[in-house]
């Protein structure tokens, strides 16, 4: 059995659809999404829909990103965040529109069931976009550190592969798992189209909401499946503003 984490959608299901062809995904295989499904490109709800029943035939787990609970508010009490419409949630209440009140409710409900994180039985720990807790995840304060933290992978970026990890200058957070599998920050932004690695920790979000493409790791072999960049798939749509990566880093 394959275990393949996935980068962030943001709404791109033609390119979900085309990764998962690509990658030949069958039902013994286990999709770790790493969140972020929504806010993007024009079929945030229909990805959403897809995902529902593709969990009905595989073996998935779906870790929250920041633009899935500003969703999660939105469906729950119809109030949307201002910061959410400034990042794409304009785009995802209007491709609600034509969705019932009762797919809505279904909606809702498979937010509410998403993970903050998942540890696998080797120890492997994915988290949308990171923690801070020197003790682990298990200690977070703030369940929003796991949608936001990008000090995990600034941190990661930095450390020198040649320090060993029972050196004092091993970071602490690291020494907790044997591989964290992380979204959230865009690879582009380091100049990446692919999924990158730094000490133990894995980047997976090739920036689809951008100019980049989606991608797929294949967690055991480190195997690269990718889709076309979204911008061609969807060549009429500005998307979230692709000729800038300054909104989602918050610049």
């Amino acid at each position: 059995m394959r275990t393949l984490a996935i980068g962030d959608i943001h709404g791109g299901l033609k390119g979900l659809e085309e990764l998962l062809e690509s990658a030949k995904i069958t039902d013994g295989d286990r999709l770790i999404f790493m969140g972020d499904y929504v806010d993007g490109w024009s079929e945030s709800a229909q990805t959403i829909q897809y995902l529902i029943e593709l969990s009905n035939t595989n073996d998935c787990i779906f870790i929250k990103g920041n633009h899935d609970a500003w969703c999660e508010t939105w469906l729950r009490n119809k109030k949307a965040q201002k910061v959410w419409l400034e990042h794409g949630g304009e785009g995802t209440i209007e491709s609600y529109s034509g969705f019932s009140s009762e797919e809505k409710r279904i909606h809702l409900e498979f937010f509410e069931d998403m993970k903050h994180y998942h540890l696998d039985e080797k120890n492997r720990l994915f988290v949308h976009a990171g923690f801070t807790s020197l003790h682990g995840v298990t200690q977070e304060n703030s369940k929003s550190t796991f949608y936001y933290d990008r000090t995990l992978w600034e941190m990661a970026i930095t450390v020198d592969e040649r320090i060993e990890e029972d050196s004092a200058f091993y970071p602490k957070r690291l020494k907790h798992y044997h591989e964290i599998y992380i979204g959230h920050t865009p690879t582009l932004n380091f100049n990446s189209h692919e999924p990158m690695n730094a000490i133990n920790v894995w980047n997976v979000d090739t920036g689809a909401a951008f100019y980049g493409k989606l991608s797929a790791l294949d967690i055991h072999s480190k195997e690269i499946f990718q889709s076309t960049a979204l911008m061609e798939l969807y060549p009429h749509e500005a998307g979230r503003n692709p000729q800038s990566l300054n909104d989602i880093l918050g610049k």
